[in-house]
């Protein structure tokens, strides 16, 4: 280990991983095995997948053998490394992740059961107890990564705040002591708790044995407690060597000790306290030129200064605004659907110049959603970085459609959603079967609402003059739903029960006269990522135990929340939509700051269901202005 750590920095104007690429190749690029003798760790996938179109685009497509590029996932928790093992750290002998789901539905368990001991008489439905779950896992993995022993949520609540508070700890003596004892009945670990220990070993190893080979860590800002030593550790390594993304070096001293914890250079003057590293010690990448005078680095660290130096203002020199500003356009929309067409119409015009590349930045889903929309009318299907919410693909809506069909008795609107549904079919022809449906609905469902159930629609048909073939074929529709409808009048069932005749009553709907349900449903990333899901589900769903069956549709719902599908390959190569974290490593020729209203970003910091800010500073979980 060295006493002196290596540390450097890209400034935010240019490409971190276009440059790290550049950069290893002049050092390295002579050597054909060298490259793959150096590790690299990135904040997620994403960045180390651009990471290798970086290399590829620098070599210029020449064959390499390229470093071992592995995600830390200190920006986004779907891609930190929580379930493998990392280079050198000994996480065999370390039981093995909870599932997330699985996790979820124990922690119901557990919900229901302190409210049965609590004797008022009254139990959450099943859903609000998969909602409160979730949030209790929230504040698991918050305090595990933060490293805050769950044993001080017992000794919180003080004279000064008020009783109901002491209820709400005594709530989460859920998580701080019951929740232990169902991890070690089980054999299993929180996957934080894993990922903390998994990096914890790769230090000890590391500071006692480092590795052969250079070691470099880019991008990441240490915001992670466990990251933040792996980080010390590398810088100190012999061959180490961190990178920090957007580093000011040119910040004077009076506002670098003023920062809040909302600056963007507050969380790497943390990790440099950590290091023992002062500022003037982060050096520029090698072969970059020193350009700290750039106008909009200028412009942009004047607008950032903490409140308590923007005395410094009226000394700034006016010189450099017109500069700063050049190629930057402002448009004010007076709606979202406006602001997308005018976001797709730029992304669009920069596809006319041959190599030129745009990107979307923003945190308003439904922002993305319409651009991605809108550039479809153009035959462009681009990659957003967040994915698409697998409850609003065509096959999740159809099982929701159903199932809600079920519950509400066969009324007419929820019905004839599935009816006229692409994928009902009832193995006939979709064709003839939509005739069917229009036939039915002009017979019975425009007029009086027939009664509830298969046997109402029964009645109501027989009432009207119609040929056989519509009676014979609702007679058809309707056998197939009878094992989901006789759960549903059961005052209990087994989650386990209830989604496989969902399943099985999704599959018979859909078949054709040409194709299986499962093959017409299953097929495509999301019917592919609905099947894992389902199969997860009902792999765990005895955990959850019995349930009334009124209640699955909203769990049901609930489950689905935070699902979703994310392509397995960017649609297009020149265009992108990102979050305002993970584009601190992308560059574009075009970058589009999109949503920029307030509450939408920054987002409105909310309030924490569990603990209010006196409580999480008592504790030592950071303030949610750390994430803006």
């Amino acid at each position: 280990m060295t006493s002196e750590p290596s540390i450097f920095t890209i400034p935010a104007r240019l490409s971190l991983v276009e440059e790290l690429a550049k950069g290893l190749l002049n050092d390295y690029g002579d050597d054909p095995l060298a490259l793959s003798r150096i590790l690299i760790f990135l904040p997620t996938r994403r960045a180390a997948r651009t990471l290798r179109e970086a290399f590829l685009r620098q070599s210029e497509g020449k064959a390499l053998l390229l470093p071992r590029i592995l995600p830390l996932g200190d920006v986004d928790d779907d891609d930190a490394l929580l379930g493998g093992v990392l280079p050198g750290a000994q996480g065999e002998s370390l039981p093995p992740a909870i599932a997330p789901l699985e996790r979820t539905l124990l922690l119901s368990r557990l919900v229901q059961a302190w409210h049965a001991a609590q004797g008022t008489g009254t139990l959450p439905d099943t859903d609000q107890a998969f909602h409160l779950a979730a949030e209790l896992a929230k504040l698991l993995d918050q305090m595990q990564t933060d490293r805050v022993p769950l044993h001080q949520l017992n000794d919180l609540v003080t004279e000064e705040f008020a009783d109901h508070w002491q209820i709400t700890i005594d709530f989460l003596k859920i998580i701080a002591e019951e929740w232990p004892k169902v991890l070690r009945a089980r054999g299993v670990m929180d996957p934080v708790d894993r990922r903390n220990q998994l990096l914890g070993a790769l230090v000890d190893q590391w500071a006692s044995h480092p590795p052969p080979g250079p070691v470099i860590a880019a991008g990441s800002t240490g915001s992670i407690p466990a990251t933040a030593e792996l980080l010390n550790t590398i810088a100190h390594l012999p061959q180490g060597q961190v990178i920090l993304p957007g580093f000011d070096q040119a910040i004077d001293e009076e506002s670098w000790q003023a920062l809040d914890p909302s600056h963007p250079q507050a969380g790497m003057q943390q990790l440099l306290d950590r290091m023992d590293a002062h500022r003037d010690q982060v050096c520029l990448w090698p072969n970059l030129a020193d350009d700290t005078d750039n106008p909009r680095d200028h412009l942009l660290r004047e607008a950032m200064r903490p409140a308590q130096t923007t005395d410094q203002w009226r000394h700034l020199d006016k010189d450099i605004i017109d500069p700063a500003r050049a190629d930057i356009c402002r448009i004010d929309a007076d709606s979202t659907r406006e602001e997308a067409g005018a976001i797709a119409l730029i992304m669009r015009q920069t596809l006319e110049t041959p190599g030129k590349t745009a990107a979307l930045i923003t945190p308003d889903r439904e922002l993305a959603r319409r651009t991605a929309a809108a550039l479809r009318r153009w035959d462009i299907e681009i990659d957003d970085s967040a994915g698409l919410p697998l409850a609003g693909t065509p096959v999740a809506t159809f099982l929701r459609l159903i199932v809600e069909m079920v519950q509400e008795r066969f009324a007419p609107v929820s019905l004839l959603a599935v009816l006229k549904h692409p994928f009902c079919a009832n193995g006939s022809s979709p064709l003839a079967f939509r005739q069917f449906a229009r036939q039915m609905e002009l017979a019975i469902l425009r007029g009086p609402r027939p009664a509830g159930g298969t046997e109402g629609i029964s009645h109501a048909l027989a009432q009207k003059d119609r040929a056989d073939d519509l009676n014979a074929w609702w007679q058809t529709f309707a056998q197939a739903c009878q094992p989901i409808i006789g759960l549903f009048i059961q005052p209990h069932c087994g989650l386990g029960e209830l989604a496989k005749a969902h399943v099985a009553l999704a599959e018979a709907l859909a078949t054709t006269s040409e194709q299986s349900g499962s093959d017409v449903l299953w097929q495509g990333q999301a019917g592919e990522t609905l099947a894992s899901f389902l199969e997860d589900l009902l792999a765990h769903a005895d955990l959850l135990g019995d349930m009334p069956p009124a209640n699955y549709p909203a769990l049901l719902e609930a489950a689905l929340v935070g699902q979703s599908i994310r392509p397995q390959w960017g649609r297009h190569p020149r265009l992108s939509i990102l979050g305002p974290l993970e584009a601190r490593l992308h560059h574009a020729d075009v970058t589009i700051l999109g949503g920029l209203n307030e509450g939408s970003w920054p987002p409105d910091t909310g309030s924490d269901p569990w603990l209010n800010r006196p409580m999480k500073q008592q504790v030592g979980l950071p303030l949610p202005e750390r994430r803006i």
